[in-house]
């Protein structure tokens, strides 16, 4: 593995257990092709190094979100085709074109010019048809889907692969989610009229362990594939972490009692307080956030608690109570002993905001 002896910071990327995650999803919907997210850098892990060792993987596509991050995944050398998830404005759909990028299909006018693009070039453009079940986001509305269909089997450049939705709120609203499989079954039933539909993909990471949709034969995988999942079940405790981020102490000092700590001194010590400099802050990802919240790290096999306000490029820990901390000392930030859960429940966020914040001048250490 990589030395990373002169890092300040670091995330160390366990691709076993990414590959594991997904045996884990191929065990429980055996019947089901799967897309690996890979979009905001493949959640923080860093897209590059991801796409490499899930590409001898039987993965269907590589979903992101944007056109860079298509090219990412080319340039890595990889065979498994990107799938951009959302919509792509007139001038990005070219560069999809001539690169046979999967691409999503919301209108009228994006199929009518996909498919003068594709007469242009002289390819096949394939694409899978986004159905708004209640996202509000991108997609057709239920009521235009059977019309559509009809229209744009008549465009001889475009090949309908596919048909996706996605669901709003499936940890949290469960009536409304099997509202929304109802309608995207429904979606699926008239499209099927007029299309042949080789891919059918509604449930993330969120519901993939958690709902039926009958007609989908793809499920896409997001956190799942990174070791959490948004909803209980009992698959969960298979899952296996797979990024682990590290800094180093680079100081330590004993502050006498009344001291601030950090800006605007949210926090001053009450008595002779050893306190220990971590190379990491916001600018690395460590969300601002978590300041004053009860965050800490784990340093020297115990947890220090965070003092005051996070910083651009440190934090301050308590370390009074190690008998020996030194500059250099590996503290973990989050991982196996500060888990995605806590630093989401102290920042009052979402586990994904948590983890794509992990900045580029964080090196990714992949083993």
């Amino acid at each position: 593995m990589e030395d990373t002896t002169l890092y300040r910071a670091w995330a160390e990327i366990d691709t076993a257990a990414m590959k594991h995650n997904l045996a884990v999803v191929r065990r429980v919907l055996p019947e089901h092709r799967q897309m690996a997210i890979v979009k905001a850098e493949a959640y923080g892990h860093g897209i590059e190094g991801v796409v490499k060792a899930l590409d001898d993987e039987p993965i269907e596509f590589f979903g992101v979100a944007t056109i860079a991050e298509a090219a990412k995944v080319r340039d890595a050398g990889c065979r498994t085709c990107p799938f951009i998830l959302g919509p792509c404005y007139p001038a990005e759909r070219e560069v999809a074109v001539q690169n046979g990028w999967r691409m999503a299909l919301s209108s009228m006018e994006e199929a009518q010019h996909l498919d003068s693009l594709g007469e242009l070039t002289g390819r096949k453009v394939n694409v899978h048809i986004s159905v708004d079940t209640g996202m509000g986001r991108a997609g057709l509305l239920p009521q235009d889907v059977y019309a559509f269909g009809e229209q744009v089997r008549r465009l001889k450049n475009l090949n309908i692969e596919g048909v996706y939705s996605h669901l709003s709120a499936a940890a949290d609203d469960i009536s409304f989610t099997h509202r929304q499989i109802e309608s995207f079954e429904q979606a699926v039933k008239e499209l099927s009229v007029h299309l042949v539909l080789p891919y059918r993909h509604l449930c993330s990471s969120a519901a993939a362990f958690n709902y039926t949709a009958p007609s989908t034969n793809m499920v896409r995988l997001g956190r799942i594939l990174y070791g959490y999942s948004p909803m209980h079940s009992p698959y969960n405790s298979e899952l296996r972490n797979t990024l682990t981020l590290y800094s180093r102490v680079t100081l330590v000092r004993t502050l006498p009692s009344n001291h601030g700590v950090s800006y605007n001194h949210t926090y001053i010590t009450t008595s002779p307080t050893r306190v220990a400099t971590i190379g990491i802050g916001f600018g690395d990802g460590y969300l601002h956030y978590l300041s004053n919240t009860g965050a800490r790290v784990y340093l020297n096999g115990t947890y220090c608690p965070v003092l005051g306000r996070i910083t651009m490029d440190q934090i301050m820990v308590d370390v009074s109570h190690l008998r020996n901390v030194a500059p250099g000392d590996v503290a973990e930030i989050m991982g196996p002993n500060v888990p995605w859960e806590d630093l989401t429940a102290r920042a009052k966020t979402i586990p994904s905001n948590v983890i794509t914040s992990i900045s580029s001048r964080v090196p990714r250490v992949f083993k």
